[in-house]
């Protein structure tokens, strides 16, 4: 080959370099937007979970019992406000104190059981949504070529937001599932 053809080659494989970088950037940007999307959706599902368990402790203690509604009450203050890092511990700790309620509790508006009943869903699929964002916007920074070009190598990975999201009622529980699919 003659030294321009080569010329030639170098100047096509830096265009396609190029354009690839562009369009991995541009990925990158709508996978952290979709990203932050998620975990707006998320958090205030989470908010609006420990919202109605503290409402549900705070105006029916009788229909709870007492220990159970300070339990209550206590799981749902961690999670609206949990300490640094514990934001997953504090949900895993409301999510099980609302499983173990009755599934009728007698004294306690219908409307509320039904919307703990449906927050409970709505924060499942919103988690399911966030880890999915998670988990594309990770395996993007995590091909071969985006690491040896350092394509966003500046910013944190983000992290997966793992939760016990099983609706309410359902204390048996995803391990029995896990196990039944085996």
């Amino acid at each position: 080959m003659t030294p321009d053809a080569w010329l030639l080659l170098a100047g096509v494989v830096l265009v396609v370099l190029l354009a690839w970088t562009a369009w991995t950037l541009t990925r990158l940007r709508r996978l952290e937007s979709r990203v932050a999307r998620a975990w707006t959706a998320l958090d205030t599902q989470l908010q609006r979970r420990a919202g109605l368990a503290e409402e549900l402790a705070r105006n029916y203690p009788g229909a709870l019992g007492a220990e159970r509604a300070a339990r209550l009450a206590a799981a749902a203050a961690d999670a609206r406000a949990p300490r640094a890092g514990d934001r997953e511990l504090a949900e895993n700790a409301l999510g099980t104190e609302l499983r173990e309620l009755p599934a009728q509790l007698s004294g306690v508006p219908q409307a509320l059981q039904t919307d703990l009943t449906g927050t409970a869903t709505r924060v499942g699929l919103a988690r399911r949504f966030f880890n999915d964002a998670v988990r594309d916007t990770r395996a993007l920074r995590r091909r071969r070529l985006t690491r040896l070009l350092r394509v966003h190598a500046s910013r944190p990975l983000p992290r997966f937001f793992d939760i016990d999201s099983r609706p309410h009622g359902d204390s048996a529980g995803a391990g029995s599932a896990r196990e039944a699919g085996r």
